[in-house]
């Protein structure tokens, strides 16, 4: 068995999410990639993700593996990938991989971003890529509220999930707050995260930047640990997985 692995960008704009569901398999990243796979390997591949992105979420880095009976050259598969998949999906990289890499188990760490577009009027060529809040945002307040989030918390308060025996603990090392012309790039690292999470994370930290939310209020969501008390969840076109690190 020859286990492959690889880098994925999209834009999921019209997906349902990355992964695959039953009913409509054509619908996802994970049910497009399987099909052209199955069909150059000639046998049913089941790709495994490193993690899962929302309907409408793009990535830069999604790592993906899968294991086949088949060897064929890194170049022959993308040279087909690149003849039959949507334009939508690109493949960055493939590789052949230890036979015992996972790309969900090994993850060490993930990067998000999220985008903003703060101008006056919505930038027609950033639509599909970033979230358009035309009032004024206090950089510097949010910088500060974002502060009180780094390192290990219990981020429940910041989750849509809904189990009560899965951990909601998450190890966030880094939230970078950046503007660039109009536009404000929310940049997060941690070893893992929830679902909805970063959307949540910023949905709260734009009520901050828009002056109707404290930055203390930060610590008493950890604290408390209730959802409802948090911000809203920021739309997903706004947001990509940028990178994972093993």
């Amino acid at each position: 068995m020859t286990n492959y692995k690889l880098i994925i960008a999209y834009d999921g704009t019209r997906y349902n999410g990355f992964q695959r569901q039953s009913k409509h398999p054509e619908k996802t990243i994970q049910g497009k990639i399987e099909n052209v796979l199955s069909q150059l390997f000639e046998e049913d591949i089941q790709i495994i993700g490193s993690g899962r992105t929302d309907a409408g979420v793009h990535s830069k880095g999604q790592v993906c593996n899968f294991h086949t009976k088949k060897h064929l050259s890194e170049e022959s598969i993308l040279s087909y990938m690149r003849q039959y998949l949507p334009q939508d999906i690109a493949i960055i990289k493939v590789a052949i991989a230890s036979e015992r890499f996972h790309s969900r188990y090994n993850v060490v760490s993930k990067r998000y971003s999220y985008t903003v577009d703060n101008g006056y009027f919505a930038d027609p060529f950033a639509l599909r890529f970033a979230y358009h809040v035309p009032e004024t945002l206090n950089i510097e307040a949010m910088q500060d509220a974002s502060k009180l989030l780094l390192g290990e918390h219990d981020f429940k308060a910041f989750t849509s999930l809904k189990s009560k025996t899965k951990s909601t603990i998450r190890n966030i090392k880094s939230i970078n707050i950046v503007k660039n012309g109009d536009k404000i790039i929310f940049t997060y690292e941690g070893n893992g995260f929830l679902q909805h999470m970063v959307r949540i994370l910023t949905g709260t930290l734009l009520e901050v930047g828009l002056g109707t939310r404290k930055i203390d209020s930060i610590s008493d969501l950890l604290a408390n640990k209730t959802r409802c008390e948090a911000g809203p969840k920021a739309p997903s076109h706004g947001l990509c997985m940028e990178k994972v690190t093993y």
